[in-house]
């Protein structure tokens, strides 16, 4: 950032909090289809297995197999859900990365997007300003996306 030397101590805007919001996410990898739930409170097993119960409920009416490829933590291998995912299989299962292996989640890039695209030199003086920006994104993305089935095509 560039300051005229007259100007001595500018003013900057910013609000420094921790304020942070969080999603889950899910990309069809055949047609680029991205489904997101807002999570108000934390990642935790039970919100976990709710997200889980809410794709194999949109999932169901397709007929076809579902994979979720997640990362290793610790609330994906909840036994709080366990009985529930055996009792799913195969016609929905999960698949389980690597440890500390992040690029190869297909959700990791489109985070990655959402960021460059939404939050990236921006200020945003208020957290629904975020939710507001992230969303309307996702709104775009809810059908069939070409630009998440190029980011996410598993070849």
């Amino acid at each position: 950032m560039w300051i005229p030397p007259e100007v001595r101590d500018p003013v900057l805007l910013h609000h420094p909090t921790r304020k942070s919001v969080g999603y889950f996410g899910a990309v069809r990898i055949r047609d680029g289809k991205f489904y997101a739930e807002q999570e108000p409170e934390q990642f935790d097993a039970k919100t976990t297995w709710r997200f889980y119960r809410h794709l194999r409920q949109i999932s169901r009416p397709s007929g076809r197999r579902v994979v979720v490829i997640t990362d290793n933590a610790r609330y994906h291998h909840a036994t709080m859900h366990k009985a529930w995912r055996e009792k799913q299989e195969p016609e929905f299962q999960l698949l389980f990365l690597p440890p500390y292996s992040p690029d190869l989640n297909p959700i990791e890039r489109v985070w990655k997007l959402v960021r460059r695209l939404c939050l990236h030199n921006r200020y945003f003086p208020e957290l629904s300003l975020v939710t507001s920006a992230v969303e309307t994104q996702f709104a775009q993305w809810r059908y069939r996306s070409n630009t998440l089935f190029k980011l996410c095509s598993v070849s």
